[in-house]
């Protein structure tokens, strides 16, 4: 059901697939729904859509395939089509290959997003990491594209500075805002840096939004950020279990497999969470 809830139709880093039911529990409910960064919208895919919708990424290729997805699903299907997910392929696409248009772009995109180790995107650290009994399989790539063609119709899709797309959110709207984490080495994973700078400007926005926005800021779990975000109505402590399953690294020569981890972070919400349903919003 276009509605309903599915996977994102991405591999990406940092992305939240797995603590999904945990962020749905903490959600508000609302009639606008907004992303001031997108990322692979886990969040998004997995809840119930509201009236209004706005996803917002910084990084354009990311969301050029938002809108081919949303628009013309059967055209990036056509650029999938016959293509396997093999090593020459990605070093061919990641290496060698020139998109002459916006389809094309988007079909690159997406192609070594599927085969790439953990999604990432950013060129420099885009090794091949897939593997039949762990990653999707080309023949499925179609099914992924049109759902998340069907989700995405209606919603508002944009490239701006998050600070534009708060300040201009309409009143009384819940945002999702899911930040590169504070102390992450996002060099290495996204295309945009995201800047210590950044990170006070996104306090100071939601600081002065506060009133007439709603919002849950997931965050890593460091001190600082504790300290500066004193102003909000709750703070919790969040961990969770996820699994790793990768065939291999290809910089490191490493082999991993059905390796256990915890995620651990910082809801930030301001608004009290006790009363609310828990259920899919």
């Amino acid at each position: 059901m276009p509605n309903g809830s599915i996977n994102s139709p991405f591999r990406y880093a940092g992305g939240k697939f797995y603590a999904r039911k945990l962020i749905l529990s903490h959600i508000h409910p609302h009639s606008c729904y907004i992303e001031p960064f997108a990322g692979g919208g886990s969040i998004f895919f997995a809840k119930k859509k509201a009236p209004e919708n706005i996803l917002n990424d910084l990084d354009e290729e990311l969301m050029n395939v938002y809108r081919v997805i949303r628009d013309e699903p059967e055209e990036l299907i056509k650029f999938l089509e016959g293509k396997p997910a093999k090593k020459e392929l990605h070093n061919y696409y990641k290496n060698e290959f020139k998109p002459s248009n916006y389809l094309e772009r988007a079909g690159r995109w997406y192609f070594l997003n599927r085969i790439s180790f953990s999604g990432i995107m950013n060129m420099q650290n885009c090794y091949w990491g897939y593997g039949d009994k762990f990653s999707m399989r080309p023949e499925n790539w179609p099914n992924n594209v049109l759902r998340a063609s069907k989700k995405l119709q209606g919603v508002n899709l944009s490239c701006d500075d998050f600070e534009k797309i708060i300040d201009n959110a309409p009143d009384g709207a819940f945002l999702f805002v899911d930040p590169p984490y504070f102390n992450a080495d996002q060099d290495k994973f996204y295309s945009c840096i995201f800047t210590k700078e950044d990170h006070y400007r996104l306090n100071d926005t939601l600081y002065r939004n506060k009133e007439r926005l709603i919002f849950l800021l997931t965050y890593d779990n460091i001190k600082e950020l504790i300290d500066i975000y004193h102003w909000v109505t709750e703070i919790h402590e969040k961990e969770w279990n996820y699994c790793i399953n990768r065939t291999d690294d290809q910089k490191n020569g490493l082999k991993r497999k059905g390796e256990r981890y915890k995620g651990r972070e910082l809801f930030i919400l301001n608004y009290r969470s006790n009363n609310l349903q828990k259920r899919l919003i």
